[in-house]
């Protein structure tokens, strides 16, 4: 028996699977990160006094220009890196939120890099501040992974790019 295809009426469109909660607190904590590193400058630009005092241990020949110059290298550095972290922590959430794959593997490269970038910072810095700042922020990064990566997730992440 032959059967027309329907010219008329729509096909049913196949339903999208919501992102579930460990994906939206993953999103959530996501946000909290950038928040995090927005407060880190803040903190850090409000005490730069104290980086001074800290280059003039180091360097206790350091001339005012010298100072100057130093302090102003550290603080162009830190705007730009804060500025650069918080972009991707809000790129990634959005882009996590939205079951795009590669977006949670580059979460998870993201965090490799975090990772390496503590491990320098605990042997090369000796401010508790920044320790205590990156690895809030370290543990904001691991709980977002581990919530990325768990089998809740995973079917989300799944689910063809036309249905997300």
């Amino acid at each position: 028996m032959y059967e027309p295809y329907p010219t008329s009426g729509q096909m049913p469109e196949p339903q999208r699977i919501p992102p579930p909660r460990s994906v939206q607190n993953a999103v959530k904590l996501m946000y909290a990160g950038a928040a995090v590193e927005v407060i880190a400058l803040v903190v850090a630009l409000i005490a730069r006094n104290s980086m001074k005092s800290a280059l003039l241990k180091i360097h206790p020949n350091y001339t005012a220009a010298q100072l100057h110059a130093a302090v102003t290298v550290q603080t162009i550095s830190l705007v730009i890196g804060a500025a650069v972290a918080t972009g991707l922590w809000l790129w990634m959430a959005w882009a996590n939120g939205r079951g795009r794959n590669w977006a949670r593997i580059l979460s998870a490269v993201f965090f490799g890099i975090s990772t390496l970038d503590l491990i320098v910072t605990a042997a090369a810095v000796r401010a508790p501040g920044s320790l205590i700042v990156g690895f809030v922020i370290w543990l904001i990064g691991l709980a977002t992974i581990v919530l990325l990566f768990n089998r809740e997730s995973s079917a989300f992440f799944r689910q063809p790019p036309a249905f997300r």
